[in-house]
């Protein structure tokens, strides 16, 4: 897939300190490293590599990435490796998909208590699906799948729901056979949203009790016993959102089906249509009216509102198995399920099962092929180092190179940072020049950048988003010609 033009890190280089001076004090420790990392995302300041290819000479450089998951660059190899590893457990029988909204009601107190509510609602979930299918009165048998959390909606509202895929059946109370679910039904959608409603709000009621939630602003009246009684009171009364999918006949089809919804942000960079005047404009798929492409047009403050609202809590896990997938019990309980099924011994990895696109040697890296000769391999032959303080936030951030461009592209080459210095009309552009490149023998290297940047004395850009000088003159290579 092409490298698109607009990027959401270009929002953040752009507008990330008119966003933090609105919004900075009420971001958590999570919200301010994932912004950050989304700016510094594959720029020198994460350090990186240059390669050069051992027949005709080109020069690449690459940057390191991330890795931080609400990034939209750094979720592919982690999902690739995650599939990979999931293909094993996949077993030979239909698979279902079911979604369990949160009420928006509770869309405030969640955003107060992220890792108290998702919490219960991963628990919740969990037990109301194998509470209803160990009922002998639907399907009568212990069941086990996967749930992963996600909080947003196309527009990027904060909308929190869980999306659970497990195999269409389970094992009998005694473990002897397997018991498949009805044809194009799975369980029934309405006892399961009962069920669940009960379990969530019994769950609330006792944190609530315990003097864990933490009510300020919006919520600060729930602190008074007859508002939050009000509050159950409006949220029992509710019909909770519980949307069963038909079956996926196929188990092949599985994992491109998990791809779907695993590793996956608030918002892909693709999506991004255009970034100008100090608006965001975006594609969205509109569900209520026959799931048509639309855009929407943001202040760009209130894009980064709404994309810092989907950052998960510190080390909060998003995605989870139970029942007979809980890590503690999924070896022994999917062999005894192969055996049920007739599969017999574990399956070997299948060779089509997840096409991600994903090349074994990515371009630049060493061993690739070269791009430009097509026949020469890309060899290392020098390592760019993280600049100092890339993740403390309490000194500025280091200096935000330019990110990897294809060298032959026409326009001007000009640092992606750009924008940073045109920030309220302080500042100066950045300027790029080309440094000249050694000879290897009698073929020329390809050419590196290096970026010089004047930044006018502004305390408040320096603070947070301006690079530090002496970084960002550092040229990226070493190699300077006399």
């Amino acid at each position: 897939m092409s490298r698109p033009a607009l990027e959401v890190a270009d929002v953040v280089r752009e507008h990330g300190a008119a966003f933090l001076e609105h919004y900075g004090h009420t971001l958590s420790g999570a919200q301010h490293r994932a912004l950050r990392a989304i700016a510094l995302c594959r720029t020198a300041a994460l350090g990186g590599h240059i390669t050069q290819c051992d027949h005709c000479g080109h020069e690449g450089q690459a940057y390191n990435s991330c890795r931080n998951r609400s990034c939209p660059k750094c979720h592919g190899a982690a999902q690739a490796a995650w599939l990979a590893a999931r293909e094993r457990e996949i077993l030979e029988t239909a698979y279902c998909h079911v979604i369990f909204t949160l009420p928006h009601a509770l869309g405030p107190l969640a955003l107060q208590n992220p890792r108290l509510l998702y919490g219960l609602l991963f628990r919740t979930v969990a037990q109301t699906l194998q509470d209803i299918a160990a009922d002998p009165k639907h399907l009568g048998a212990e069941i086990g799948g996967l749930a992963v959390l996600h909080t947003w909606g196309q527009q990027l509202h904060h909308h929190p729901h869980l999306h659970c895929v497990l195999p269409a059946g389970g094992l009998a109370s005694a473990g002897t056979r397997w018991v498949p679910c009805r044809p194009h039904f799975f369980l029934p959608v309405r006892v399961l949203s009962r069920r669940f409603r009960r379990l969530y709000l019994a769950g609330l009621a006792q944190t609530y009790a315990q003097g864990q939630l933490t009510l300020a602003g919006r919520c600060q009246e729930l602190a008074e016993p007859t508002p939050w009684q009000r509050l159950l009171a409006t949220l029992r009364a509710k019909e909770w959102v519980v949307y069963a999918k038909e079956p996926i006949q196929d188990p092949r089809h599985v994992l491109q089906y998990l791809a779907r919804y695993t590793h996956r942000v608030a918002i892909s960079n693709h999506r991004l249509v255009a970034l100008q005047d100090g608006q965001v404009t975006f594609r969205y798929k509109d569900y209520q009216h026959g799931h048509r492409l639309r855009t929407e047009t943001l202040e760009a403050v209130e894009f980064l509102r709404r994309l810092m609202l989907h950052v998960p809590p510190h080390g909060f896990h998003r995605m989870r198995h139970f029942g007979f997938l809980a890590n503690r019990v999924r070896q022994e309980k999917l062999a005894q399920c192969r055996t049920l099924l007739g599969q017999g011994t574990q399956p070997h990895a299948r060779e089509v099962a997840v096409d991600l696109k994903i090349p074994a040697v990515s371009a630049g890296e060493p061993g690739a092929m070269c791009p430009v000769c097509q026949h020469g391999r890309m060899q290392l032959v020098k390592t760019l180092y993280r600049q100092p303080g890339a993740w403390d936030l309490s000194v500025p951030a280091p200096g935000l190179d330019t990110s990897e461009r294809r060298q032959d592209e026409a326009d001007p080459l000009v640092s992606r940072t750009a924008g940073l210095g045109r920030l309220e009309g302080r500042g100066a552009p950045t300027t790029v020049s080309r440094a000249p490149s050694p000879r290897m023998g009698d073929k020329k290297t390809g050419r590196l950048l290096t970026v010089r940047r004047t930044v006018a004395p502004c305390q408040h850009l320096l603070q947070r988003w301006t690079p530090l000088l002496s970084a960002s003159q550092r040229p990226l290579s070493s190699k300077q010609s006399p």
